[in-house]
């Protein structure tokens, strides 16, 4: 019977297993002594970058607000960050931040949740490099100027990037191309050097994890156990990854796309003949199958936050099955989450751009003690 190798998985062979495995030798890490941790982050969401020519965009994008003017508006009040202090104060209450008054550190990076784009990275007929990849990289990959990105860049996935189906012959060529930018932009082998290199990445479900300091952080793309749209799910990797990496209980934070709120959760409603939250029929996005499966993978370790996107207009703080959730408004609407975690605290501000480039509006704070 003749053996199928794909692209992917040779490139992990010709990596020499580099970071697309965990070996045996990096078991120790979780006996040893973790390192002091003080680590300043950003997260944001639904860029949905819309180009889909040099200038027009794809339809209702303009009247959504969808534009590139609000992409450098987001992209300014993201680098002006560092600028400004942890709020004491918003819309007059404390906020009880720990380091409230205290400068914000200059950011380690930037991570998405998902959607970066809007339509599979702008794809039109024939297979190509899409117009809306192109218009993602060119406001957030690492760069200098006003119009880029000051910090390393961790991209996500989420339904607008993996969702839709190309024209036959090419249908899976919009998820291929998105899966294959999260790729080269993050997997390292001894033949390449990624611009932004993760420790462990899993090359079957994109799912990847890294550490800063003594915070170890996961990326699951559109969600924890994806198998949607020929997708495998990454629940194996992460129980073998949060085993390797987390086992000595330091802080954990995971990203993905989809979250725990009505919206990401809503099922079919047979009687309004629509998705709500009070439906009874199929789940619209992902089950709660799926949510239980991914909880249940987590349950070993210290998770102390969940970051997610998908539903855009409203900045969420909340807290599901013991999981402290955030979730910014869109980052085409200015959106931000700005994360502080030490061994002592997790602060975490929602936030978004003001009129001028260097005014960031704070909108809710979240803060909590963290045992060593």
């Amino acid at each position: 019977m003749p053996i199928s190798v794909s692209r992917r998985h040779l490139l992990a062979a010709a990596g020499g297993l580099g970071l697309s495995m965990i070996l045996p030798g990096q078991r120790g890490l979780a006996q040893a002594q973790r390192p002091a941790t003080d680590v300043t982050f950003l997260f944001s969401c639904d860029v949905h970058a819309c180009l889909v020519s040099a200038d027009a965009l794809s339809p209702n994008c303009a009247d959504e607000g969808k534009t590139d003017a609000a992409l450098l508006k987001h992209v300014a009040a993201v680098n002006g960050i560092a600028g400004h202090a942890w709020p004491s104060e918003i819309d007059g209450k404390p906020t009880g931040l720990a380091g409230a008054g205290s400068p914000i550190a200059t950011p380690r990076g930037l991570v998405f949740g998902g959607d970066m784009t809007d339509d599979g990275g702008g794809q039109v007929k024939v297979p190509g490099e899409g117009r809306q990849l192109q218009q993602f990289a060119s406001r957030y990959q690492q760069g200098t100027g006003p119009d880029r990105v000051h910090y390393p860049v961790y991209t996500g996935l989420g339904n607008h990037d993996l969702d839709q189906d190309g024209v036959p012959p090419h249908a899976d060529w919009y998820r291929r191309e998105l899966r294959d930018y999260v790729e080269l932009n993050h997997r390292s082998t001894v033949f390449y050097k990624a611009p932004v290199p993760v420790t462990n990445y899993d090359i079957d479900s994109d799912n990847y994890s890294w550490d800063w300091s003594g915070l170890h952080l996961v990326q699951l793309q559109r969600f924890g156990g994806d198998g949607t749209k020929g997708a495998i799910s990454g629940l194996p990797w992460l129980q073998q990854d949060l085993a390797t990496y987390a086992a000595d209980g330091r802080p954990v934070v995971l990203f993905q796309h989809y979250g725990w709120d009505d919206f990401s959760t809503e099922h079919w409603d047979p009687v309004a003949k629509t998705f709500d939250p009070h439906g009874s029929g199929p789940a619209h996005w992902w089950t709660d199958e799926a949510r239980a499966a991914l909880l249940a993978t987590l349950t070993k370790y210290n998770v102390v936050g969940i970051f997610h996107g998908h539903e855009h207009p409203t900045p969420m703080t909340y807290n599901r099955d013991g999981h402290d959730i955030f979730k910014p408004v869109a980052a085409f609407m200015g959106g931000l989450a700005v994360v502080r975690v030490t061994d002592r605290f997790m602060d975490v501000v929602l936030a978004r751009a003001g009129t001028s480039a260097t005014d960031i509006i704070f909108t809710h704070a979240f803060s909590k003690r963290l045992s060593g």
